[in-house]
């Protein structure tokens, strides 16, 4: 089965594997694991930021940074399609308790001009904004790696408001190696940021949030009233490790991966790329004039021994390109997508 529904889809290599069975563990709790120190500090030395704190999932480190640079019924400026606004359970809403201000941005990059109605201070009726989030890769938008200036322009937009920056930096290490901007660069225009571990960079799960030390301080406490301190967590954190030291530069062979699966989808008949050129890991496509087979072109390819996902109410399709998908994986996609839609009605 060629596996391209998310780049969550990875297996951790036996090389991984067998580093994290070695990690030497301790007491995550009372910070005395090792390995998540280790991970922690690389991860802030990687962001340029004062401390990191070791976090279970992505959506903990969003739901965490939105509870502290916001008050109870804040604002919160971001993309329509981002993440928290539409993956995540309402998490942000229930546990940070705040409201948002989606801007629909081509390809899920916003500008400072979009964003500066959106900015108001509290008043009886009207809530205060008090944070502006930005997704780095966007992932509706297609992999769409963030220009630095843009991020300046929002970075010097909110200073003149008071406000702070977030960076949902999932795919960050696929933005760097796309672009050659680092992420200690892209991290300097943000208050807070992290990085997903379980996507590109291959591990079985966690993520790295990034911040000041008081801010980290403070998202510890956090980590702990919602559940997701832990013990001997060094074994999953020198996951971590081993990819920051092993998988980054190899993102640039699923980068070119993901564009031999755009060429190849743009030669078949009925197929319309969305949200391009590729720039990173993500194929976004739609079939044309194909309406009733849409519904059911997933579970087709699926038989076929192809996974890819389709948006939820939408016609939208995406594929995305990992450690476990190799070149002729993509050929194979290529050929079987193209034999399912020439064949839609025998």
């Amino acid at each position: 089965m060629i596996d391209m529904f998310s780049d969550t889809a990875t297996q951790p290599t036996p090389a991984m594997r067998e580093f994290m069975m070695r990690a030497p563990v301790g007491d995550e709790q009372l910070r005395e694991d090792p390995s998540v120190n280790q991970l922690q500090e690389m991860a802030a030395a990687l962001t340029g930021k004062e401390a990191a704190l070791f976090l279970p999932s992505g959506t903990l480190c969003n739901i965490i940074s939105f509870y502290l640079h916001c008050e109870r019924g804040d604002a919160v400026i971001l993309d329509a399609h981002a993440h928290p606004a539409v993956s995540e359970g309402g998490g942000v809403a229930v546990f940070a308790n705040v409201m948002l201000k989606t801007i629909d941005a081509p390809r899920g990059r916003f500008t400072a001009a979009m964003a500066r109605p959106l900015i108001a201070e509290r008043t009886t009726h009207i809530s205060r904004t008090s944070l502006i989030s930005v997704e780095n890769t966007t992932n509706p938008g297609g992999g769409a790696v963030w220009n630095l200036d843009d991020l300046r322009d929002l970075q010097a937009l909110a200073g003149e408001h008071g406000i702070h920056m977030h960076m949902d930096g999932a795919r960050l290490m696929n933005a760097v190696v796309a672009s050659g901007v680092s992420a200690k660069d892209f991290a300097s225009t943000v208050d807070s940021v992290w990085i997903d571990l379980s996507k590109g960079l291959g591990c079985p799960v966690g993520a790295v949030l990034c911040g000041t030390s008081a801010f980290i301080e403070e998202a510890r406490i956090l980590k702990h009233r919602f559940g997701g301190a832990m013990r001997q967590a060094g074994i999953i954190a020198a996951a971590g490790i081993y990819a920051f030291d092993h998988h980054v530069e190899r993102l640039a062979d699923d980068h070119a991966n993901a564009k031999l699966l755009e060429a190849g989808l743009g030669s078949i008949d009925g197929v319309e790329l969305v949200n391009g050129p590729v720039e990173t890991n993500i194929v976004l496509f739609r079939l044309v004039g194909m309406d009733d087979f849409t519904v059911s072109l997933g579970a087709r390819l699926r038989e076929r021994g192809l996974i890819v996902s389709q948006y939820a109410g939408s016609t939208l399709f995406r594929m995305v390109t990992h450690l476990d998908v190799s070149r002729q994986d993509c050929e194979t996609a290529i050929d079987i997508i193209r034999d399912v839609i020439t064949n839609r009605d025998a």
